[in-house]
């Protein structure tokens, strides 16, 4: 059974906490990963408390904003969620989630993945593409005084991920180094059909942009 005491405390604390923060990764961010989680979630056999949960918390200390320090989000999470009585058993899965769900995690070797997880992964990776999924890596490039996009500088196809974690590249870079390989990353049915639609927009997009960048349209 849902907890729902525990969901809305728990969506207060992450709205209170991220007001002012950086328009890609802000409060409504995470809703709208909230609610895809919800989406898919009820596809799946999962514990939606769980999904819930990881969903809130995910950035609640997101690791480019605290100097590359990976460990602050799940601390966070864990000290808010014991502060509300969580079950310690839904803590240690919720901590997991956020620990191992980024797609910088996928760099390394998997330690970890639940049907929770997976779905709480495909709930952010969507807000990651399409048309907010451009917005939002235009929003960041402006916040790191990025350039839009630079012809003189290719995509880096095989970065580590210190060299993903450290990137300075344009913005449009980021679509081949990251947003167009998130469809095929994909866990769930219902994940990876709506990703297969927000991909296209994306192919798009980039279409009209080139062809904008060259002065044909």
């Amino acid at each position: 059974m849902v907890n729902n005491d525990a969901i809305n405390k728990t969506a207060q604390y992450v709205e209170q906490t991220l007001q002012g923060a950086e328009a890609g990764h802000d409060w409504w961010h995470i809703q709208r990963v909230w609610k895809n989680a919800q989406l898919i979630g009820q596809q799946e056999p999962v514990d939606m408390l769980v999904v819930e949960l990881a969903a809130l918390l995910h950035d609640i200390a997101d690791s480019k904003f605290n100097n590359g320090d990976e460990e602050i989000g799940p601390q966070l999470a864990i000290s808010f969620l014991q502060s509300i009585a969580v079950d310690a058993g839904v803590v240690e899965h919720v901590q997991q989630i956020i620990r191992n769900m980024s797609f910088k995690a996928s760099f390394g070797e998997i330690v970890f993945t639940s049907p929770e997880l997976q779905v709480v992964q495909d709930a952010d990776r969507l807000d990651a593409i399409g048309a907010i999924g451009i917005a939002r890596a235009f929003t960041y490039g402006g916040f790191k005084n990025r350039e839009m996009y630079n012809p003189n500088i290719a995509p880096n196809l095989n970065m580590s991920k210190d060299e993903y974690k450290n990137s300075a590249a344009p913005t449009i870079n980021h679509f081949y180094e990251k947003l167009l390989l998130l469809t095929d990353k994909m866990n769930t049915t219902s994940g990876k059909q709506i990703a297969a639609q927000r991909h296209q927009f994306m192919l798009h997009y980039l279409e009209q942009f080139y062809a904008e960048w060259d002065g044909f349209k």
